[in-house]
């Protein structure tokens, strides 16, 4: 599941609603709205990420949060390495192919790394 959709899914609990519901009010079909939230599918249409805050009648703070989840929700990240040193496109390759035996400690460490923007030892506070 990806963050987006942890947030849609608490967002149905909060209104009581099933996916089946959902999906009909927004005219999305179940199985799409389903994939949607197990990061089976890409990511949502603006227009479809707006039907979604509009169903929920969400303000406008939890929308935009919704909506920047939804960006880093993608399932199927490309990572762009072209122009820069070999390195890089070997760490992204590597990452790549390890992401999966990462354990969430590990993926803390990491994102913390990255917040810090590689300074510092990556130790999450």
């Amino acid at each position: 599941m990806t963050p987006f959709g942890e947030a849609v899914r608490r967002l149905r609990a909060r209104k009581g609603v099933s996916q089946k519901e959902m999906a009909e009010a927004l005219n999305v079909s179940p199985a799409y709205l389903s994939a949607l939230e197990h990061g089976k599918r890409g990511l949502p249409t603006f227009d479809l990420l707006q039907r979604i805050a509009g169903y929920f009648n969400i303000i406008w703070d939890e929308a935009e949060e919704l909506f920047l989840l939804a960006r880093s929700s993608d399932p199927r990240v490309v990572i762009d390495t072209s122009g820069l040193p070999p390195e890089y496109t070997e760490f992204a390759n590597r990452l790549a192919r390890r992401i999966r035996e990462l354990d969430s400690a590990e993926i803390a460490r990491l994102s913390a790394l990255l917040e810090n923007g590689g300074k510092g030892d990556g130790k999450a506070s």
